[in-house]
């Protein structure tokens, strides 16, 4: 039989799989011998307490992230088929917002059967945290580095918000988190509603949603987000 690709979900913090992933996830693990891995150090970790502690050494492990080219890609792809295969990124779930994507991708080009399994979801969570529109939303990714232009798409994603009732989601390299909540708070309306989800599932897990007028005042008393892990979700 064809082996498959298996999309396996990670935890969002630092907690024991055990704690985090269904029994279905936790007993897949061990069957799967051939990974592709967003992060060697922090796979073989969470591969080890995920139920191969031990067996690290004799698992084969390709490393796929965002220096990863397309004909390394390719190559990897080459093998899929041959064995069940695991594909995991750094947190919650692989191939969104992942370079795990253009793999998923070209298994479906090969005819190879692709499992996803079930997870944390980051981006769900937060919407489902918010109170915003569950039924019509849109996950925008990373905006633009330049404060112009991330500004100039904020307006854009604000404008959909409202004209379509679609909560937008958008999402941030940690470092940048409180450029970007300084630009949301200058580019939208004082109206216009913002949650901000940051450490999901952590023990420090902030939630909260408030309008931009009331971020505003929260900033304006030292609120900071710092480098954390975060959502960001705006709703008209």
């Amino acid at each position: 039989m064809k082996g498959s690709l298996f999309l396996i979900p990670t935890p969002l913090g630092a907690h024991a799989p055990s704690s985090v992933l269904p029994a279905s996830v936790l007993d897949r693990i061990p069957t799967i011998r051939r990974w592709f891995v967003e992060e060697l150090r922090t796979a073989r970790r969470f591969l080890s307490e995920a139920g191969l502690k031990g067996q690290i050494d004799s698992l084969e492990l390709f490393e796929l992230n965002e220096h990863t080219t397309p004909e390394q890609v390719a190559a990897y792809a080459a093998l899929l088929g041959e064995q069940d295969a695991g594909l995991i990124s750094e947190a919650g779930l692989p191939a969104v917002a992942d370079p795990g994507a253009q793999l998923v991708a070209l298994a479906h080009e090969k005819g190879v059967n692709v499992v996803p399994m079930v997870g944390p979801s980051s981006l769900m969570m937060a919407l489902m945290a918010s109170g915003f529109n569950g039924q019509c939303f849109a996950f925008a990714g990373y905006l633009p580095v330049k404060a112009p232009a991330r500004r100039e798409a904020i307006v854009a994603l604000e404008r959909n918000a409202a004209r379509l009732n679609q909560s937008q989601l958008i999402i941030e390299t940690p470092y940048r988190n409180d450029a970007l909540l300084a630009d949301l708070l200058e580019a939208c309306r004082p109206s216009t509603r913002l949650c901000i989800a940051a450490d999901i599932t952590c023990p420090d897990e902030l939630i909260r949603t408030k309008t931009v007028a009331d971020w505003r005042q929260e900033v304006r008393k030292g609120f900071s987000i710092g480098k954390r892990p975060c959502v960001f979700v705006l709703s008209n």
